[in-house]
């Protein structure tokens, strides 16, 4: 495959609104597209790499220096990796450091872009194109090494569809039922795999928990059958508008009052398996350092968070089932809900972390407390 590594060759991104940027290849030679989003973090690149919440996005990194550190090695729930390979589309940075200094990394983030397909472009102002997509709000975009004729791309861009309304799920969950931690332990927990990040099943298994992670698409039924003390529902790319079967298996759920806890897409398919509509966000909340209160115990949290959609604060606030339970304190945008009589609750960010703080990973001790009692 063609490497970008030895000689400088130039690279154009193209946002649907046609704005143009020149910069440089970085990674392999070729032509990407999807919706551009930002990532606010200054380190945890390979992290949000592999977060299966991006696929179909290209990423801009706001840090001016991405690979400084270097890429560690697979290794199943204990490193940086958060799925087996890089789920975004492609990424946007200011410097592609070909250069590492870092003593468990294996290779270059030139090299792993290389291995896994994946395209990029540097010497772009970020500063610049992140103030241009707040203004703007998320669009799409593509990048090439391959053409810098603007005219090419933009036909291309035109095939490329919204993020709004696409199922993207069930593209990057596993395809097999597989399980994580002690088969001995007294608490069960079924897991439905919407993209979930390997630190999530960590943090559960750290607690003692036994988990059984089934592909995106199974029923209720199967999930049962596995006699579980409680049900997670992860974290994903695409609409959760777009996913009835999701949807009805969370109804399910929750009107067997199961033990539920969902984190980001789980958030939002609780709120529309309980009547509760979501919205695509102007440009979605992605970095380490978003504030946000717990409302019940009034202490407040630096949060990870990764989302271009979020549920409508208006209708929870107009329901008798369900409550807020956490806001985020820059935009007062719904962080947190639960069920009023049922034994369900989710956030909209991230409490595993991975990148990011660890201030909420109190959440799966509340929800093992919810199990046990």
């Amino acid at each position: 495959m063609p490497n970008s590594s030895t000689l400088k060759i130039p690279a154009v991104l193209l946002l649907e609104d046609g704005t143009v940027y020149h910069g440089y290849a970085g990674g392999a030679i070729g032509t990407t597209t999807g919706e551009i989003c930002f990532n606010t973090g200054m380190t945890g690149y390979q992290e949000i790499f592999t977060d299966p919440s991006y696929f179909g996005q290209i990423l801009v990194a706001t840090h001016v220096h991405i690979g400084n550190y270097g890429i560690r090695d697979y290794n199943y729930m204990e490193d940086e990796i958060q799925s087996s390979s890089i789920k975004i589309s492609g990424l946007v940075c200011k410097s592609f450091n070909t250069f590492y200094s870092r003593q468990q990394a294996s290779k270059s983030i030139e090299e792993y872009f290389i291995k896994e397909n994946k395209v990029a472009i540097e010497g772009i102002d970020t500063r610049e194109l992140v103030r241009h997509i707040r203004s703007r709000g998320a669009m799409n975009a593509i990048i090439s090494s391959e053409t810098t004729d603007v005219e090419v791309l933009k036909k291309k861009l035109k095939d490329v569809p919204s993020m709004a309304g696409l199922e993207l799920s069930s593209i990057v969950s596993t395809k097999e039922i597989y399980e994580a931690g002690d088969p001995s332990s007294q608490i069960k927990i079924a897991a439905l795999d919407l993209g979930i990040k390997s630190h999530i099943l960590k943090c559960m298994v750290d607690r003692g928990c036994y988990v059984k992670i089934f592909p995106a698409k199974t029923s209720y039924t199967e999930m049962k059958a596995f006699n579980a003390n409680g049900y997670f529902i992860s974290n994903g790319p695409g609409d959760p508008a777009s996913m009835d079967y999701a949807i009805q298996t969370v109804r399910q759920i929750i009107d067997g009052d199961q033990a539920f806890f969902g984190i980001c897409l789980g958030q939002q398919l609780l709120g529309l398996a309980a009547g509760i509509p979501t919205f695509k966000m102007h440009h979605g909340h992605r970095g380490l350092n978003h504030p946000v209160k717990n409302i019940i115990s009034g202490r407040c949290e630096i949060t990870s968070q990764n989302h271009g959609f979020s549920v409508d604060g208006e209708a929870i606030r107009n329901s008798k089932d369900v409550e807020i339970t956490h806001l985020n304190l820059n935009d007062r945008s719904i962080e947190g809900l639960r069920l009023k009589n049922k034994r369900a609750f989710s956030v909209q960010y991230h409490p595993e972390s991975a990148p990011g703080p660890h201030d909420s990973r109190y959440l799966f001790d509340d929800f093992i407390e919810m199990i046990k009692n």
